[in-house]
């Protein structure tokens, strides 16, 4: 997968990469930043139109697609506002008219191989979830070799790419650890894991010396900037973070397993973007869509991994989200038993918690209960 994580770093930095799949080339340049200069340099040597690679949940919010990724050739003369608006922009029908967006639905064409491994590269680059891609043409063929053989444009299999967000199980590395006493657990212990590709890091906190024989009391902590560093109003995660801390030393220890996972794992960057959405009326689910997301793109292989090289094969989980059981099931570990996990309702997170537990299933009736 060495290719593949050189590949990320080049889409984060707004340069091409070339996906290979079988006999087809295809050009793949990150949506975030690209102007219609970009796209135009694409084409040339490419030596064919560029097109757009949208996810099913976008293409959901645009009306169109059966429910599976699709590829759209950009009409020349209105690149840029395809590219705003069909991307991850809010009111696409606004900005191409119905006429022009009805006109996008009719051109939308099966994704190939290449095109779905370009949407899980930008996924795991913590980019919109949307491609630009150009297939090579013949008359090209010997130009994109060459920038290849110069070490210009680096090359991926599609095969390979369609993967990274799969992990990489049993590969994660344990770095370094360091005793770190903390206000309500001064006996912790923070262990850090890094992922293969040295994207991600996680941290698992141990908290006592939880006897691992028993059900070790755990809470899988997705991060959370705003809210755990910064206190923000709009989630509860702070106050459940410090909470779970506080409970786990109540119960005599155990683990706090804290994800790079920013968002439900869109990362800062679109978790920003969809506050900014959220401004405008919709809920959270919903604004993660218009992004081109599904509900919840958190992936806990890593957390099983984590657990694994902690000897914890039982444990009592801290959560109000049932994905979180099944995930770790899944994984072979038993969850002995729930434990609910609450922080304060107000109203800058009344929205949020109503979506988590109406649209996606969280068990959150006894926050709701003490708010009336």
């Amino acid at each position: 997968m060495h290719q593949v994580e050189r590949a990320i770093f080049d889409l984060r930095r707004g340069l091409p990469v070339l996906v290979v799949a079988k006999d087809t080339r295809v050009l793949v340049q990150a949506i975030e930043g690209a102007a219609e200069t970009a796209v135009s340099r694409l084409g040339e040597l490419a030596g064919t139109t560029p097109a757009l690679v949208l996810s099913r949940h976008r293409l959901a919010i645009l009306g169109a697609g059966d429910g599976a990724e699709a590829r759209l050739p950009l009409p020349e003369g209105r690149v840029q506002r395809c590219l705003e608006s069909l991307a991850y922009g809010a009111t696409p029908a606004a900005s191409l008219g119905q006429a022009g967006l009805e006109e996008c639905r009719a051109a939308l064409e099966a994704a190939g191989p290449a095109d779905l491994a370009a949407l899980a590269l930008m996924r795991r680059a913590l980019l919109i979830p949307s491609a630009l891609v150009a297939r090579v043409a013949e008359s090209r063929d010997a130009a994109v070799t060459q920038a290849v053989a110069d070490g210009t444009l680096l090359t991926v299999a599609a095969e390979q790419a369609a993967r990274c967000l799969d992990g990489a199980g049993g590969m994660l590395r344990r770095v370094s650890e360091a005793r770190i006493p903390l206000v309500d657990a001064f006996d912790c212990r923070f262990i850090l894991f890094r992922e293969p590709d040295g994207l991600r890091e996680h941290v698992a906190v141990v908290i006592g010396d939880p006897a691992l024989e028993a059900a070790v009391p755990l809470r899988l902590h997705s991060a959370c900037l705003t809210g755990d560093l910064f206190g923000s109003l709009r989630c509860d995660c702070g106050e459940q973070l410090r909470n779970a801390v506080a409970e786990i030393e109540a119960l005599g220890g155990g683990v706090l397993l804290y994800l790079a996972q920013e968002g439900r794992g869109i990362g800062l960057a679109n978790k920003l973007r969809a506050y900014t959405l959220q401004d405008g009326g919709l809920d959270t689910l919903d604004a993660d869509q218009i992004l081109g997301f599904g509900e919840d793109e958190r992936r806990y292989g890593v957390a099983v991994d984590m657990l694994d090289a902690l000897g914890i094969r039982r444990v009592q989980l801290m959560t109000n989200n049932p994905l979180k059981m099944a995930a770790l099931a899944q994984g072979g570990i038993e969850v002995v038993e729930r434990q609910a996990l609450y922080g304060t309702l107000n109203d800058h997170n009344h929205r949020y918690l109503s979506a988590k537990a109406e649209r996606a299933g969280h068990l959150l009736d006894e926050v709701f209960r003490a708010r009336r």
